[in-house]
């Protein structure tokens, strides 16, 4: 198997989008590294630092016998970025195994929370620490909605709680629930690859037995009249916003939820939407850009 690589040097402004959108045409991994040779100051705790110009690496798998289509992929997101500089090489198998796993580290949600690569040791070994496979599935907790959504889940009471994640990705979110003592997690995602990642890294994490996860119409038939205490949402605002009454009838009275993938223009159009259903108590950004909206469910 080989391996196509495509390198696109973006201001740091544009780095969340340029991450979806390699995603969105199938990467397996993206990557950040410093266009510049910047040096970058000790973060805060939280803190997922960036350099002022980051080149942007998506990797796509290329089978034996189905070349990929270099020139529609280029294409896409030349007409999506336009005079961006982009470059792409194809790598031998081994050698880009090893340059995935070198880009990932362990992060810090917070006190006693960590993300780790399922290959690395855990920098505190009696904390809540989270194995993954960042390859699996978009969500690896550097993003900043799924950081915000991690953080969320820390600071809320799940112990012995049923929990939805609606947009599970590589399940991250749903296996965090579970480590944090949650009762029962429902999850689901509209791709096939998303369910099998979150299958993966539950199984990872020693939490597959308390766990449902599949795609839409197999995750309501299971879960029937079930009520969420609380209720997870890491999906973009235009899908947030349609579903608002789907939502509201998941999620018992007075239950918490969090939605993330909102970015800072996009907060007041969603509080509108979902103040009829649900009380907004708190809207906390990541950085300028993206934020995260929370609260609770009204009494019915």
């Amino acid at each position: 198997m080989k391996w196509l690589q495509i390198h696109i040097t973006v201001d740091q402004a544009q780095v969340d989008f340029t991450e979806t959108l390699l995603n969105s045409l199938g990467a397996v991994s993206v990557t950040l590294d410093d266009a510049e040779n910047q040096d970058l100051l000790e973060p805060l705790p939280g803190e997922t630092p960036l350099w002022n110009k980051v080149i942007v690496t998506g990797i796509y798998a290329q089978e034996d016998d189905e070349e990929i289509d270099v020139d529609a992929i280029i294409t896409f997101i030349q007409l999506q970025m336009p005079e961006v500089p982009l470059k792409f090489e194809f790598i031998e198998d081994q050698e880009w195994e090893r340059t995935w796993m070198d880009a990932y580290e362990p992060i810090k949600i917070s006190e006693k929370f960590w993300i780790v690569p399922e290959w690395m040791e855990a920098p505190e070994a009696d904390a809540v620490n989270l194995k993954l496979d960042p390859g699996l599935a978009f969500g690896t907790g550097n993003h900043a909605s799924t950081f915000l959504c991690l953080q969320w889940l820390g600071q809320t009471d799940v112990k012995d709680k049923i929990v939805i994640d609606y947009g599970c990705g590589s399940g991250i979110l749903a296996v965090a629930a579970l480590l944090l003592g949650a009762k029962k997690v429902y999850a689901t995602d509209i791709d096939p690859q998303a369910v099998l990642a979150t299958e993966q890294n539950a199984a990872l994490n020693g939490v597959a037995e308390n766990l449902y996860v599949g795609l839409p119409d197999e995750f309501y038939e299971t879960l029937q009249n079930q009520k969420a205490d609380v209720f997870v949402a890491n999906i973009l605002a235009g899908p947030l916003m349609m579903l608002a009454p789907q939502f509201a009838t998941l999620i018992k009275p007075e239950g918490e939820f969090a939605l993330a993938g909102i970015i800072n223009e996009q907060v007041d159009e969603v509080s509108q939407v979902y103040s009829e259903f649900f009380d907004i108590l708190d809207i906390t950004k990541h950085d300028e850009y993206w934020c995260r909206v929370s609260g609770k469910r009204q009494q019915y």
